[in-house]
């Protein structure tokens, strides 16, 4: 699975699992179905749900009139993902992460989602 899928995959696992309030597995199960699971998936799915809260302090320290619980749920989840990459994935540079965001915002976000992800996440790297 290339690592875009990938991350549209962990994506919509992170989200699902915040949505309908199941177990980890089952939304990578009921996700995949007859698919084989990914190894860089499993790692930002982790990844991400091991280290919620750190990474939801790091992204509240770069909001502007936000608070992270305020944030809808699909900026919310792309912000942990990518926070997640730049802070624990050594291969994946910055930069690619950020642009990753903004390409799945475009997707499951609404129009402004790609420039309020791109914004917060420009905050980080300066």
């Amino acid at each position: 699975m290339k690592r875009h899928l990938a991350r549209e995959k962990a994506f919509q696992v992170l989200f699902q699992v915040d949505v309908n309030d199941i177990e980890m597995e089952e939304a990578i199960d009921h996700l995949l179905e007859e698919t084989d699971s990914d190894a860089f998936m499993e790692q930002l799915v982790h990844g991400v749900f091991d280290k919620k809260q750190e990474l939801d302090d790091k992204i509240a320290d770069h909001l502007e009139n936000w608070s992270v619980k305020r944030l809808p749920l699909v900026e919310k989840t792309l912000l942990r993902m990518a926070v997640y990459e730049m802070d624990h994935v050594d291969d994946v540079p910055d930069q690619v992460a950020i642009n990753e965001a903004i390409e799945l915002a475009k997707v499951f976000g609404d129009e402004k989602s790609g420039k309020f992800i791109n914004g917060v996440l420009s905050k980080m790297t300066k």
